[in-house]
């Protein structure tokens, strides 16, 4: 089970709800995994991990099936109901023991320094405070744990920014879920004090037309062993 703890603030059991979103989430995201290559991208996203992950915004639980068997266990948040229903069928499938619990990314409801790794796949986007929940990462991994990070974000030219901002100002949120597309994933992790490892660009579709979701970026970040007074 789970290590609780209060965390550093109190959280509803559903402090997200989205369920038109989550519906049409789950069934493109199912789609996603052979059509548009998703399935190898978590693969590569955590491949190599071992010991106890947390992995936050976890959906339906897609990345379940991909966790290698060094894993002894995966904590599994997630805010939204019909999407950790979702992922509670996914963790009994899974080959590693998985715990889905509630919660939000702002105020994780685990004990500091109780993870080897933390991973990040499409959440990033959708988080109401970005720096807060990248603080939230910080105090649950363990000093020189690992973030393993798939999220999508800005990128393209100036047209293609100016799009992006346009569409956060406006109707993209609404209709996604609180999701954003002209957020900086790398710049936000490394302004929270994580040290960056390897991380390149990932276009989703590979094949296929651009969209202002298009642009994403696989990679790795560790939290520093020896922490900076702040």
């Amino acid at each position: 089970m789970a290590l609780r703890s209060a965390g550093s603030g109190k959280v509803s059991r559903d402090a997200v709800h989205h369920p038109l979103f989550a519906r049409c989430y789950a069934r493109i995201s199912v789609n996603a995994e052979t059509r548009l290559g998703m399935g190898g991208v978590r693969d590569r996203l955590l491949a190599g991990l071992s010991g106890r992950v947390i992995e936050i915004g976890a959906g339906n639980g897609l990345n379940f099936a991909h966790y290698p068997s060094a894993v002894s266990e995966v904590v599994a948040i997630e805010p939204e109901r019909l999407l950790r229903k979702l992922a509670v069928e996914s963790a009994l499938r899974a080959g590693v023991p998985v715990d889905v619990v509630p919660g939000a990314a702002e105020a994780l409801p685990v004990k500091s320094e109780a993870f080897d790794a933390v991973v990040l796949s499409l959440v990033l986007c959708s988080v109401r405070d970005v720096p807060r929940a990248l603080g939230e990462v910080r105090r649950v991994l363990r000093p020189g744990g690992v973030v393993r990070f798939f999220e999508h974000g800005r990128g393209g030219g100036r047209a293609m920014l100016l799009t992006q901002r346009a569409l956060d100002r406006t109707v993209w949120p609404l209709v996604s879920g609180g999701c954003h597309v002209s957020r900086d994933p790398v710049a936000a992790l490394r302004e929270a004090g994580f040290e960056l490892g390897p991380h390149r660009r990932v276009m989703m579709p590979e094949k296929g037309p651009v969209l202002p979701s298009s642009y994403c970026v696989l990679g790795t970040a560790w939290r520093p062993t020896e922490e900076q007074p702040g």
